[in-house]
């Protein structure tokens, strides 16, 4: 039986912090996990950017819920879970995730959370485990599912390659580079005919 694996960020919505960053003008907040191979290094870096700034959860949410999948993710989500079971893979948190997730059929996602100061401001992150995306693809593989897994960022490669089978999807060049032997596609089509590919092998 098979499942794939899903990013949400830069595969289904837009990146959120960069959407923050838009809002708030602060450019340094555009820095994502496309950038930064170390999540708990660039999550120590935005939070100490919104206590610089004063920025609390709810400043966030509020960007957050203006957000909008993006163009055709729906559909494609839509289509991929009448062929197959889907989780969402994500380093986001579960603060964030809910309008989204409402946005896309409610499709499960395994993600983090957030620890939050009774002032309203981020003080910490609660990774659910760490790994995560990794750890998720053995322990599906470990009761006899066969996983595609697919994401854009750093914290994606490890999923991917554990993964049976698996793609980039809109990654940027300096990850294309450095990760040749993996396949690239930039359209939902082409990411649906990968993951039939794998269903029918």
């Amino acid at each position: 039986m098979e499942v794939v694996t899903l990013d949400l960020e830069g595969v289904l919505v837009p990146e959120i912090w960069i959407a923050f960053a838009e809002k708030t003008g602060i450019e340094a907040l555009k820095r994502t996990t496309r950038d930064e191979p170390d999540y708990h290094k660039l999550m120590a870096f935005r939070m100490d950017i919104l206590r610089a700034n004063g920025l609390k959860l709810e400043d966030i949410q509020s960007v957050i819920a203006e957000i909008r999948p993006l163009d055709g993710a729906r559909a494609f989500l839509d289509e991929l879970r009448d062929m197959t079971q889907v989780i969402i893979l994500s380093d986001t948190f579960s603060e964030f995730a809910l309008p989204l997730m409402r946005q896309l059929g409610y499709p499960t996602i395994f993600c983090n959370s957030l620890v939050v100061g009774s002032d309203g401001m981020i003080e910490d992150i609660r990774m659910r485990i760490e790994n995560g995306k990794k750890r998720a693809v053995e322990s599906l593989q470990s009761i006899g599912f066969r996983v595609f897994a697919s994401g854009d960022s750093y914290n994606d490669l490890a999923m991917i390659h554990q993964a049976d089978g698996g793609c980039l999807f809109r990654a940027p060049e300096k990850i294309l580079k450095e990760e040749k032997n993996l396949n690239l596609v930039t359209e939902y089509s082409d990411l649906l005919e990968e993951i039939k590919a794998f269903i029918d092998g």
